[in-house]
């Protein structure tokens, strides 16, 4: 005899369905927006290495021309300027100050910035001043600083800063005795305040006869 059983029934529940496939398909959505955004990641990522690599190369390009065809030098900064005592002198970097040539390089700083006791400028003299700050002695391998030319004393000691067209002086000043000195010092001309001191500064004795002496100043 067949014995009838019954076995339980598992509910069809329709909802129960529907929440599960809803949840499939956000979790395949997720994945999906979790890929696409990965990839378009991926993509920003290559644009911006791309773009540094291009910006790399640009520099590199750009070195490279300096190298070959060599960076323009920075354009000398103007130094000329006329002192109280109308010499050629040495404009200071505050564009006011003028300072007589030959208080450069000398170990103090006369300028506010120091610009006078640059080390590069100093480090080779003359060769580093401006030209119009120097003069050349008759002898080639001596120099002075210009304001020293023409104040009535042997600097170079060939007279080439006092005496010639080279030199270019004016005759001698009030307080000067024109003559042909015999000390070695002076050139064409002798302080007032040495004449009718007893003792010879001139060839011709005209410093002890003729001058009238002054006081040296």
């Amino acid at each position: 005899m067949r014995s009838n059983k019954t076995y339980p029934q598992r509910s069809f529940d329709a909802n129960s369905l529907g929440s599960s496939v809803m949840l499939m398909s956000r979790q395949e959505e997720g994945c999906w927006e979790e890929w696409a955004s990965c990839r378009c990641c991926s993509r920003r990522c290559a644009c911006i290495s791309a773009a540094v690599v291009l910006g790399l190369a640009v520099i590199a390009a750009a070195v490279a021309s300096a190298i070959v065809l060599g960076i323009p030098p920075r354009p000398p900064v103007n130094r000329y300027c006329t002192t109280a005592q109308n010499r050629s002198g040495f404009l200071c970097d505050d564009r006011v100050t003028c300072i007589p040539a030959s208080d450069l390089c000398n170990g103090v700083k006369n300028c506010p910035s120091g610009a006078d006791e640059n080390p590069q400028m100093c480090a080779d003299l003359p060769n580093n001043l401006p030209g119009n700050l120097i003069f050349r002695c008759g002898n080639p391998q001596f120099w002075i600083f210009i304001d020293k030319k023409c104040n009535y004393i042997n600097d170079c000691g060939d007279c080439s800063d006092e005496i010639g067209a080279y030199a270019d002086c004016p005759p001698c000043g009030p307080g000067w005795w024109s003559c042909v000195p015999v000390v070695f010092m002076y050139c064409a001309c002798v302080p007032r305040c040495l004449c009718r001191d007893g003792q010879q500064h001139c060839s011709n004795w005209s410093d002890e006869y003729s001058c009238a002496n002054k006081s040296c100043q």
